[in-house]
Parts: structure tokens; C-alpha cells; sequence
């Protein structure tokens, strides 16, 4: 693309527990919202950014009004490679294309979240069984976006959304790096399984951009961090934080992130005193460290905004972005 999506925007790498902008090295927090419905839904007459309700003047409101300096942006690993509903897989990548443009245009970087796998999950059953793990396409995707967006400083790459456990009626086996399959007893999903897929998916992208800056997840649907840095370079690790999980933020990924930079990619909560409270005393936490993030959500529950308009948790958000 030479560049020609992102719009001016400069390069990101860290540097020791920060990450600075190649145009100044001085230290970047980043901090927005997800924005997802591209990793579900299909595309309808106008395309996918139609169907997922997507549009320049919602990346506008997002950047320029909630002053967001970054959109994390959950993707189908299955559209990108084949498409969806007569629409090819490079109509879907050319709408990620827009998004990106859009978003930098109005001064906001992309991190690309690989959200979802296969069309089979989502659509196949009565359950969305969220795969635990990549599997082998999931370096196919990588190689092939990080090719297609080697010259654009303004993408950055989370490499897969929530690393977590097999539920017990997910009838999927987990996933080896090699092709192969663990046994289908195998429910648990440690730093053993993930951290060679962590690698092998880094490299993927590393084999066509070697300045990309990746975002990699922990276990326990990607809130655990203890055991996850690795020596790969220009790697950020990230947290997800929800009300479930609030009495272990040092140990879980605070205390790293004195040593190596961390991000939390999604928290959120409900509209409830608890939850409210919740997310307020997050927010403090990871302002206090100097930890970006990205709220949950834009566009699905826990919702930021309700026709646009701030909810009670979009409010908290708000705040803490007009703040930075």
C-alpha cells in the first residue's frame, strides 16, 4: 500500500516498558475502543462496512469528538481468506483498507484483532464456540496481512483475541503450531500450548514486516500475563481486564508493566454500581502504570454508547479519554 493508508501517521516500536513514536522516541500512550462487528457480521447489498454498520462518521466521532488515538478492530480470520456471502476475501480485506484510512486520516492507529476464526463457529450450531487457539490458517492470515500492510505504520497487529481453555461442550480439539491436534481430553490452555503459537504467528508477520508491532494476549481468555514475555522484539503484551477478574491486577500483568510494555485491549462492564465502579477504579490502576487500552465496546455489550449517545460506562470512558 506504500504507506498510502495511513496517512502520515508515524511508526510505533517500544523501547524498554514504552512504546514511542519513531517520528519523536518519545513515549505513546494509546487509548480508544473497540470498535467490533466486522468479525461477525456478514456483508449485505453495500458490502461488509455496511453490514457491520461501519462508517467514516463513526471513526470521526470516535477519534475526533471521544479523542481516541486508537481503534482496536476484531476481524473474521475466514473472511479475510475466503470471503463471506458472495463477497470475496479481498472485498472484505479492501473494507479493513477503509477503516484504516479512515481512522489515521482523523489521527488514530488500527490494531487489527484476529477476533474470530472460521464462519463454522459462529454460524454452524446453537453455541459460538470461540476457538481457544489458532489453527493452521492463522498463519496464512497473518503472513498474508502483514504483507499487504507492510508499508503502513498506522496498523498495528493483535495476533489472536482471547487464548482460554476448551469449554466442556466445545466439540473442537485444541490446536497444535505443527498442524496436529492435542488429545481431545485436553481442555486446559496454559503458556505451554500458547506461547509456541504466539511465536509462530509472530514470525509469520515478522517474514514480511520486520518493524510491526505486535500485540500479544495471556491465558485465561487473555488476562494472564504471569509467564508471557518472550524474546521477541517490538512486542507489547496484552490484557483483558472484566468484572470477573478484579483482585489481581498487580500479579496478573501491573507488576510487568514495569518491565515490559502492556496494554489492556478490552475491559468493560454493565450500567450496574458495581460494575461502574469497576471500570472507574480500572482506569485509575491503569492510568497510575501508564497502561493503554482499549475499551469493550463501541458496538456490543458492555456498550460505550447508545445511539451514539454515552451510556453511564460510556461516560467513565469518555472522561478518562478527555483526560489524556
Amino acid at each position: 500500500m506504500n504507506g498510502q493508508l495511513s496517512n502520515g501517521l508515524p511508526g510505533l516500536q517500544t523501547s524498554g516498558n514504552k512504546i514511542i513514536s519513531l517520528a519523536t522516541l518519545e513515549p505513546v500512550t494509546l487509548r480508544g475502543v473497540n470498535r467490533s462487528g466486522l468479525e461477525y457480521a456478514g456483508p449485505d447489498e453495500q458490502g461488509f462496512l455496511s453490514g457491520a454498520s461501519l462508517s467514516r462518521s463513526e471513526i470521526q466521532l470516535i477519534v475526533r469528538d471521544w479523542r481516541c488515538n486508537i481503534i482496536r478492530l476484531p476481524f473474521n480470520q475466514d473472511f479475510v481468506l475466503r470471503g463471506r456471502l458472495g463477497r470475496s476475501g479481498e472485498e472484505y480485506q479492501k473494507a479493513l483498507d477503509q477503516v484504516i484510512y479512515w481512522a489515521s486520516a482523523f489521527g488514530a492507529y488500527t490494531l487489527l484483532d484476529l477476533q474470530w476464526l472460521d464462519a463454522e463457529r459462529i454460524y454452524g450450531g446453537n453455541r459460538n464456540f470461540v476457538a481457544p487457539l489458532p489453527n493452521s490458517e492463522s498463519v496464512e492470515l497473518w503472513t498474508t496481512l502483514a504483507r499487504r500492510y507492510a508499508s503502513e505504520p498506522a496498523v498495528l497487529y493483535d495476533l489472536f483475541n482471547e487464548p482460554h481453555d476448551r469449554l466442556d461442550d466445545d466439540p473442537y480439539p485444541l490446536n497444535k503450531e505443527d498442524g496436529t491436534t492435542y488429545p481431545p481430553s485436553q481442555r486446559r490452555v496454559t503458556m505451554r500450548e500458547w506461547q509456541p503459537w504466539a511465536r509462530k504467528l509472530t514470525q509469520a508477520i515478522r517474514s514480511e514486516n520486520q518493524d510491526a508491532l505486535v500485540f500479544l494476549g495471556g491465558t485465561n481468555w487473555a488476562y494472564d500475563l504471569r509467564g508471557m514475555p518472550m524474546d521477541l522484539e517490538n512486542v507489547v503484551y496484552s490484557t483483558h481486564v472484566y468484572p470477573n477478574k478484579s483482585t489481581d491486577w498487580p500479579e496478573a500483568f501491573g507488576n510487568l508493566s514495569k518491565s515490559v510494555p502492556v496494554f489492556a485491549g478490552e475491559f468493560g462492564g454493565t450500567e450496574t454500581p458495581g460494575d461502574l465502579e469497576f471500570v472507574q477504579r480500572l482506569i485509575k490502576y491503569l492510568e497510575e502504570l501508564e497502561i493503554g487500552w482499549t475499551a469493550w465496546s463501541w458496538s456490543d455489550s458492555p456498550f460505550l454508547v447508545a445511539r451514539y449517545a454515552p451510556t453511564a460506562f460510556g461516560r467513565v470512558g469518555r472522561q478518562a479519554l478527555s483526560k489524556a
